[in-house]
């Protein structure tokens, strides 16, 4: 296990040295997506219409944040992520047009999402579920946000994050997934007592 400390953009070249269970601190421009951006992202992106960020080399969030605005400035209370399963749909379509590095969230993600990220070179950083208050400290701006038709949750927060983490790398750009590995062991070991059981 090892400790890396990027800043975005994130190139190909330093996603591809980190592996599964390493910590990953996030500095730079982080911005949230859930199932409705990522739908609209790649509405967009059919119709050859330009997003409102450049995606390539940043971080993006699976998250819904609580944000309050104070004269005109919006103020991130918590930052919890979202079940990534719910972006699974979209997400190897979304690593492969937008070219982004780092994928956050909770859960894990599937083979599809797994592939796409050997492919193109991203990784999953599973944050701590229930601890959005903690991600809200290393948030230091809204740099602004997009999309807000969709709803506060739904919308392109763009975060200006320093630190963000500690997130631990749970699929790797080399083809690993620390989830997908649990359990195929937690199936062994099932199997193996059933066996003991004689059932």
């Amino acid at each position: 296990m090892a400790v890396f400390k990027l800043k975005t953009p994130i190139s190909e070249e330093e996603i591809r040295k980190l592996k599964v269970n390493d910590v990953l601190y996030v500095t730079g421009t982080i911005v949230t997506a859930r199932d409705e951006a990522h739908k609209r992202a790649l509405e967009f992106f059919k119709e050859g219409k330009k997003l409102p960020i450049e995606l390539q080399g940043l971080a993006v969030f699976h998250c819904g944040p609580i944000v309050k605005k104070e004269a005109d400035k919006w103020t991130v209370v918590a930052a919890g992520p979202t079940t990534s399963t719910r972006m699974d749909q979209f997400e190897d379509e979304f690593i492969k047009n937008f070219k982004v590095r780092v994928i956050i969230g909770k859960g894990g993600m599937g083979k599809k999402t797994t592939d796409a990220m050997q492919k193109y070179g991203a990784v999953y950083g599973a944050f701590t579920g229930g601890a959005g208050v903690l991600a809200a400290i290393a948030i230091k701006s809204v740099k602004t946000v997009e999309w807000l038709d969709l709803g506060m949750p739904e919308a392109l927060w763009i975060f200006d994050a320093e630190e963000f983490g500690p997130l631990t790398v749970a699929i790797d750009a080399h083809g690993n997934n620390l989830f997908e590995e649990v359990k195929k062991k937690a199936e062994e070991s099932r199997t193996k007592v059933y066996e003991k059981l004689g059932a």
